[in-house]
């Protein structure tokens, strides 16, 4: 028993204890309410990560980049410089400050308390008003960033997970490898 007590606390084998756990995963529950500059970051992630909003900033950035270019050269007047700049700044702080702002005033969801429940087939969503229960096949996809898991049902319509709420990194990894299993991804920002 003594030997076995060895091996089992051995630091070799940690990461076998480990490998049991991906095998059999655990229910997990998380209680949390959200930080306003966290969700505002990820609303950010959000809005960066549509296709059509990265299209229009690379526009723009290359339309300010050319009348930059062009104004040098003087093949252009200076009202189109200004013109290409202020549309980069403007897009630049409405993606950044303002629709993020928006969002979050609008949006009752950030200032309540939630938990959640997570298992092999579907997850839960509840707060003092009610609850709800998904199968991971509601989602359409999951977006990983830096605070948050975004929960997409559809590419309006997502829920942020924190990751702040978990005990510790190992059940945040055991959820992003349930979410790997169960729904499709975006890449992780």
């Amino acid at each position: 028993m003594r030997d076995f007590f060895y091996f089992e606390s051995h630091p070799s084998l940690k990461s076998a204890s480990l490998s049991l756990q991906e095998i059999e995963p655990r229910p997990m529950t998380i209680q949390f309410t959200y930080d306003k500059n966290q969700v505002l970051q990820a609303l950010r992630y959000h809005f960066l990560s549509k296709k059509e909003i990265r299209l229009m900033i690379i526009l723009v950035n290359v339309f300010a980049l050319a009348s930059a270019v062009l104004f040098y050269f003087k093949k252009i007047l200076p009202l189109a410089f200004v013109v290409g700049s202020f549309l980069w700044f403007a897009l630049m702080i409405s993606f950044w400050f303002i629709l993020p702002g928006m969002v979050y005033r609008r949006a009752a969801t950030f200032r309540d308390h939630f938990t959640m429940n997570f298992d092999e087939n579907s997850f839960s969503v509840g707060n003092e008003r009610g609850s709800r229960v998904w199968n991971w096949t509601a989602l359409s996809e999951f977006l990983e960033t830096p605070y948050f898991f975004h929960l997409y049902f559809d590419s309006r319509s997502f829920f942020l997970v924190p990751k702040s709420a978990f005990a510790s990194s190992d059940e945040v990894y055991q959820l992003r490898h349930l979410m790997q299993e169960r729904i499709p991804s975006k890449r992780k920002r």
